[in-house]
């Protein structure tokens, strides 16, 4: 009798064996099943989740197959290290294996898309890009340019200066409004920054127009090493009382109306931000400043310069006087009707 108990119990610690055996292999085995994920696929894992809620998960999104997502509670108490998924939005892109999405997971990196705001564009531009953004969350639908100002506590109804142009990081699924808001502060550190650190006897009142007359120089600047000397013509028109007499104002004065080309009668339309009619700044920027177009305002060269025009290769030939300003424009008009033979010839 005890041999055939002893038998029983030696046949059941073998069953036992062989089952835990298949188990732990079926087990192990889930770490290299593939997975089921199609191209730029996110995963979505929220704070506090479970191993039993993150196989759920594969599961409803066909990731893992239904016979073997039961197993990954027990493939990640056998592997601990697998077991510290964090919380975060992740690409499945190149990932093959169970296992190296569990490792993913556990990584913290989180996918990052981003949206590039360019120097010298405008605000309307900026909300096209943050409309047109891929998985960007769209909070700012409907809402005017004066509310949206409102939401990131401006006192100022329009934003146009307010924008840092810079190349912004996001998660997808994150919200418009929220990468607007960086972009926002980093602009008000920058103009802070440049209004602290501002050269002596500028002729600016205060903060605002400093942002005002960067944006004015930055729209004027091919050559980004430019900028001081730009901000040095307008700064010595300023202190003379002079009109600035900027292009680039005038345009933006004209808004939908301009069509590439300034005439005479637009230079001589009374609009806020014609400089040719008005003293002094416009009422708002013209364009998003880059954070050297306002270091350019806070710290202008000290030079004689009352004058520039473009010198044919994207940068400037910059005058003190009249007649040296208009013998370097008859010197510009000279290159581009050489240069517009040059390109009729070719044709």
């Amino acid at each position: 009798m005890r041999k055939k108990i002893l038998l029983s119990l030696g046949m059941l610690a073998i069953v036992a064996v062989c089952v835990f055996g298949y188990c732990y292999q079926k087990i192990n085995d889930l770490a290299h099943h593939p997975l089921t994920i199609h191209s730029d696929q996110f995963f979505i894992v929220e704070k506090g989740t479970s191993s039993q809620k993150l196989a759920k998960q594969l599961e409803e999104q066909g990731i893992v197959q239904h016979d073997d997502v039961a197993l990954l509670p027990y493939l990640i108490r056998l592997n601990p290290e697998l077991s510290r998924f964090k919380a975060g939005v992740y690409s499945l892109n190149n990932l093959k294996t169970v296992e190296d999405l569990l490792k993913h997971l556990n990584s913290g990196k989180e996918v990052q898309l981003n949206v590039k705001f360019i120097e010298g564009k405008t605000f309307n531009t900026f909300r096209e890009q943050l409309a047109n953004a891929s998985y960007l969350e769209q909070t700012l639908m409907g809402k005017s340019e004066a509310e949206i100002a409102k939401m990131l506590g401006l006192s100022h109804e329009k934003l146009e200066g307010w924008i840092s142009p810079d190349t912004y990081n996001y998660v997808p699924y994150s919200s418009d409004f929220d990468l607007l808001k960086r972009a926002y502060h980093k602009q008000q550190k920058a103009l802070d920054e440049a209004w602290q650190n501002r050269a002596e006897n500028l002729p600016l009142a205060n903060p605002y127009e400093m942002l005002v007359l960067a944006s004015i120089v930055e729209k004027e600047t091919g050559v980004a090493n430019e900028r001081p000397q730009v901000a040095s013509v307008f700064v010595n028109r300023l202190k003379q009382g002079w009109k600035l007499e900027t292009d680039p104002t005038v345009i933006y004065g004209l808004g939908e109306r301009y069509n590439g080309k300034i005439y005479k009668k637009d230079l001589q339309e009374a609009t806020p931000y014609n400089t040719y009619i008005i003293n002094g700044l416009p009422p708002t920027p013209i364009a998003m400043p880059s954070e050297d177009a306002l270091k350019a305002v806070s710290q202008p060269d000290s030079t004689p310069y009352f004058f520039f025009v473009a010198d044919g290769t994207g940068g400037h030939k910059f005058s003190r006087s009249l007649n040296e300003h208009n013998q370097a424009v008859k010197e510009w008009r000279k290159i581009e009707r050489e240069r517009k033979q040059t390109t009729e010839g070719t044709k």
